[in-house]
């Protein structure tokens, strides 16, 4: 199985803020597809609320997985129709009911999604598929008394899948797990004044924040029939995963949805696009595909490949009125948003991983003489600003110019933005939050570079998650081990009582002070001096 990482996307605004990059985690390769039909429904042991066998019946019909030791595993169910044909840029439609026991032990098809030189396509439609994991035997709590986890990966909107993140550690902490697929790119988030013009509030994009939204309310139909409890369900995502979880806190159609929220390096971009800019995007991107004329019937009768061709390489979620009444900056300052208890993080060397693609992708590191240019392109501005910011940046302060960039690409669209949300979310609710800091953390999707790599971005989730690597690395060593148990049991404490304090091992709550946790080998430390560590009253976020 091959690994696959996103890259970011780029555009102009206020640095700290608005900065629009993402990229995530790790994806890779569809290892199958599900398949319906089979012999009709098996009854006995498991085939009911909270069982610990192979059948399930859910709301649209019963499915068949896999138990293996410890985990029960139902893969590739569907939670809402395939967006194809006249249902293409609409939201999500419920799924039609099935007869006998679908099969569900193979993942089902990811969502479209151009070619990276870090994995396979896509071209696939249907796709709005979801996978569930819960304890089997005696690891099994309480029928109906489990909490539940909804994974929603990263990829710049435009790539990544379900299928990669192996959430084996969280489901032997005792919770359920579920990963999704949503629909991506211009599928999942195209704005466009002739599909805005179809419907009664005037709003178009966010279907793949509908999507997420759809696949919350079948577990909240059909999570307590997998033993798991519909009244404590905790979202969490890492980069654009962990936007989306942002975004569903600010979405008042997720109300009620999810009682607690995780957000992994998801802070890079609080105030979205308005409607009206994202329509007038969505008018070059129609032009581009070939349909000059502007109307939803061509751009429904665009072949897929053509509308992968066309789309570009990051998107992010629009203020619609509809999904997004406001941005998230507005829906966390002024408490507008769905309040639930909050962990918000980043990693201290984020921009890394992006700075080490672009010297693999050019075959050389970055000079001295390139820096403010590469600075200019970072951030969207223009060069005699860039300039002016190598100034608090300099290279002397550096080993190298790669390792300046990245700090300074760090700081200002990950770190201080993290720190930004977490003031914001303080004021309104339970808020934690967190650096991962390790510094020797194995680097599992690119080949070595000119400098070392760090906490970079992603490099968290082989913490959490069972990864497939790219490339040959070390894994975790002993300290590492004991660190990624604590996370574990500190993201599944966090799912099942509202707070991440496990034992001896105190998270405080972010106030007023300078204080957040530390995550690095061999266990989480309270940390200080995150604010002037990554230069935040520079970046507008003291």
């Amino acid at each position: 199985m091959r690994n696959r990482t996103g890259w970011p996307g780029r555009r102009a605004g206020r640095v700290a803020l608005v900065a629009a990059m993402t990229c995530a985690a790790v994806t890779g390769a569809m290892t199958g597809v599900a398949s319906a039909g089979g012999p009709g429904p098996e009854h006995g042991p498991g085939h009911g609320p909270g069982g610990s066998g192979r059948v399930v019946s859910t709301d649209r019909g019963a499915v068949r997985g896999t138990v293996a030791t410890g985990m029960r595993e139902f893969l590739g169910i569907p939670y809402a129709a395939a967006p194809v044909g006249n249902l293409r840029w609409r939201p999500p439609q419920p799924h039609a009911r099935w007869s006998g026991v679908r099969d569900a032990t193979r993942f089902a098809p990811h969502c479209a999604q151009p070619a990276t030189p870090f994995g396979a396509a896509s071209t696939s439609e249907d796709c709005l598929f979801l996978n569930v994991f819960a304890p089997a035997g005696r690891t099994a709590h309480r029928s109906g008394h489990t909490p539940v986890m909804v994974w929603i990966h990263g990829g710049a909107l435009v790539t990544g899948e379900s299928d990669d993140y192996d959430p084996s550690r969280l489901v032997a902490q005792g919770t359920v797990v579920v990963t999704i697929n949503y629909r991506l790119g211009a599928l999942g988030f195209l704005a466009h004044p002739a599909l805005s013009a179809e419907t009664a509030d005037g709003a178009s994009g966010d279907y793949g924040l509908m999507d997420q939204q759809a696949a919350l309310r079948w577990v909240q139909r059909n999570i307590d029939r997998f033993g798991g409890d519909r009244h404590n369900v905790t979202i969490f995502g890492e980069s654009a995963g962990g936007l989306s979880v942002h975004s569903q806190l600010a979405s008042p159609l997720a109300a009620g949805l999810f009682d607690k929220a995780i957000v992994e390096s998801g802070a890079y971009n609080l105030a979205q696009d308005s409607l009206a800019t994202a329509q007038s995007q969505g008018s070059d991107f129609a032009t581009r595909a070939g349909c000059a004329a502007q109307t939803a019937a061509c751009l429904r009768a665009l072949p897929v490949s053509t509308i992968l061709a066309n789309e570009g390489t990051g998107y992010t979620p629009d203020v619609d009125g509809r999904v997004l009444p406001r941005t998230v900056l507005d829906a966390l300052s002024t408490g507008q948003f769905n309040r639930v208890p909050v962990v918000e993080g980043s990693n201290h060397d984020e921009w890394r991983l992006f700075v080490a693609q672009t010297e693999l992708t050019t075959g050389a590191p970055l000079t001295a003489a390139g820096y403010p240019a590469a600075i200019a392109a970072t951030l969207g501005v223009p060069l005699p600003v860039a300039t002016a910011i190598a100034g608090q940046y300099p290279l002397s302060a550096f080993p190298s110019p790669s390792l300046a960039l990245s700090t300074l690409g760090t700081d200002a669209i990950f770190a201080c933005s993290s720190r930004a949300s977490a003031q914001l979310l303080s004021r309104w609710v339970p808020t934690f939050q967190y650096e991962f800091a390790d510094e020797n953390a194995p680097m599992l999707f690119l080949p070595p570079v000119s400098f070392p790599t760090g906490a970079y971005h992603a490099s968290e989730l082989q913490y959490l998650f069972t990864l497939p690597a790219g490339v040959p690395n070390p894994g975790l060593d002993a300290d590492q081990r004991r660190l990624s148990r604590a996370m574990v049991a500190s993201w599944t404490h966090f799912a099942r009582t509202g707070t991440p304090s496990v034992r001896g091992d105190v998270w405080p709550r972010f106030g007023t002070s300078d204080r957040f946790t530390a995550l690095r080998p061999p266990t989480p430390a309270p940390g200080t001096g995150f604010a002037g560590d990554h230069q935040c009253a520079f970046w507008g976020a003291p």
